[in-house]
């Protein structure tokens, strides 16, 4: 059983969850939603577990989370983000170099733009992929940092099932898991309440748009068109329906993949290329008509930032979490829409500053904590 106690940083009272049984179904987890939060302040967190048939607490984990300050608030916001994070690319004694630096920033908050885990080379059924998540989130520095950050989750391809997946793709490669299960598995492994595509508002000057990319996709090898799609109506629908709503000063699209690019000939699976190419084309003519909207994506092994010839969008492109994980980009592959690239292993945070005439700062690191690369910019009125 699981009970969880938390606090506002400086009170002495605890607020205590009831004790609940966890769901063997989702492997030995219980998702616990907290309602009636203090918006911008921080928490501690206790959570205890037990056996059922005793009351002697014998487990014991504690931590912190930051909820998003209202609407009203406007304050500087720093967030940080990763992807593309292979379990055999390890590069410290305890997991990935980027989370204890990723820590010492004492973040608002998280984003892994997909990719956590990589199901493809050994969950061939639905127990080895629960086991792909209990030894990725037990690594020491993937623990202590999640443990600290308010962290929201998407998934892709591989962390669905395997590389560029979809719903109806035929593989005996997987053995007996199947694409199902992965989208279930997910849902269960993830805190993520209701839709896995969603808006998270971070005070008056800041908006995030977590997106699905593989729940509703149309087949890769569809040929391109009006019915062919990766987010399916209902998301696009919401999507520029909430958009539309929002007057926060930035507004950041976060994708799993690319929306803007460049990618690779071959690929065919993205907003960025000619698989999806008609999509691509409604959402970056959507987001042209927005005022200090960015793209921020996950899936490429490389960073860089890029900005539309036509449509002006710029895209921030993550990069994997790891230098042996980095790849698939020559480095003086540098095309006309580049604004930077760098094909390393690393994290990106950004910064909303009010205080500093409306700015947006985008900063790329090295695996170390090194700054590579800065982008500032500043709010521009309404179109």
């Amino acid at each position: 059983m699981v009970r969880v106690n938390y606090k506002k940083i400086g009170e002495k009272t605890w607020q205590s969850d009831a004790w609940q049984s966890v769901d063997p179904e989702a492997n030995f987890s219980k998702k616990i939603i907290l309602s009636k939060l203090s918006s911008g302040s921080t928490y501690e967190l206790m959570i205890e577990g037990r056996p059922e048939d005793s009351t002697k607490i014998s487990a014991q984990i504690t931590g912190k989370f930051k909820p998003p300050p209202d609407a009203s608030s406007s304050r500087k916001i720093v967030f940080g983000a990763s992807t593309c994070q292979g379990y055999p690319d390890q590069d410290h004694p305890d997991g990935f170099k980027i989370y204890p630096f990723l820590e010492s920033l004492d973040l608002d908050f998280f984003v892994h733009a997909g990719d956590i885990i990589y199901y493809d080379n050994l969950s061939k059924n639905k127990a080895m992929a629960h086991y792909h998540w209990d030894r990725m989130f037990s690594l020491p520095t993937n623990k202590s940092f999640h443990a600290q950050v308010t962290s929201y989750f998407e998934k892709d391809d591989h962390d669905a099932w395997f590389n560029d997946s979809y719903r109806g793709l035929e593989s005996s490669f997987m053995g007996e898991f199947t694409f199902e299960q992965g989208l279930e598995v997910f849902r269960k492994e993830m805190p993520i309440k209701d839709k896995t595509y969603r808006t998270f508002r971070w005070g008056k000057d800041l908006q995030i748009w977590l997106v699905e990319g593989r729940d509703y996709r149309s087949p890769n090898s569809q040929p391109d068109g009006p019915n062919k799609t990766i987010w399916g109506k209902e998301q696009m629908d919401w999507f520029k329906r909430t958009v539309k709503a929002s007057d926060a000063t930035f507004k950041l699209l976060i994708s799993p993949t690319p929306v803007i690019g460049p990618d690779r000939k071959q690929k065919k699976d993205n907003h960025s290329n000619k698989g999806f190419y008609y999509e691509g084309e409604q959402i970056r003519k959507f987001m042209a008509t927005q005022s200090n909207m960015y793209v921020i994506c996950g899936d490429r092994h490389w960073q860089y930032i890029s900005k539309h010839p036509k449509y002006g969008i710029v895209e921030f492109s993550i990069g994997a979490n790891s230098n042996d994980h980095a790849g698939g980009w020559k480095q003086d592959d540098v095309r006309p829409e580049h604004l930077y690239l760098n094909v390393i292993g690393g994290t990106m945070t950004v910064t909303i500053d009010p205080d500093d005439n409306s700015s947006i700062t985008v900063r790329h690191y090295d695996v170390d904590g090194n700054q590579l690369n800065e982008f500032v910019a500043y709010a521009e009125s309404e179109k």
